[in-house]
């Protein structure tokens, strides 16, 4: 459990720094980090550091195909953990 937590922490850590650091890039209009990339970081478990970051950053927040991709990814997640607590009972 306690490898879980960290996991969970320093992977939202990342997807949260990850949003943050691509809204200053397009700010300086340098070369972005890749969609594909933030929603990665959001697959492998980021989703609520990556969603956090895209309302604080207000990054993200108007483009509907990555928002469709995101929530998607978030409700896999969802079902995901739902089945797993109650395969686990």
């Amino acid at each position: 459990m306690s490898f879980l937590f960290w996991y969970f922490s320093l992977i939202n850590l990342v997807a949260f720094s990850t949003v943050g650091i691509d809204k200053k890039l397009a700010v300086n209009q340098k070369r972005r980090i890749s969609e594909r990339n933030l929603l990665f970081t959001s697959v492998i478990g980021g989703t609520i550091g990556s969603g956090l970051a895209m309302l604080f950053f207000k990054h993200k927040t108007s483009k509907i195909s990555f928002l469709w991709k995101f929530f998607i990814i978030g409700i896999i997640q969802v079902f995901l953990v739902y089945f797993y607590v109650i395969k686990s009972k």
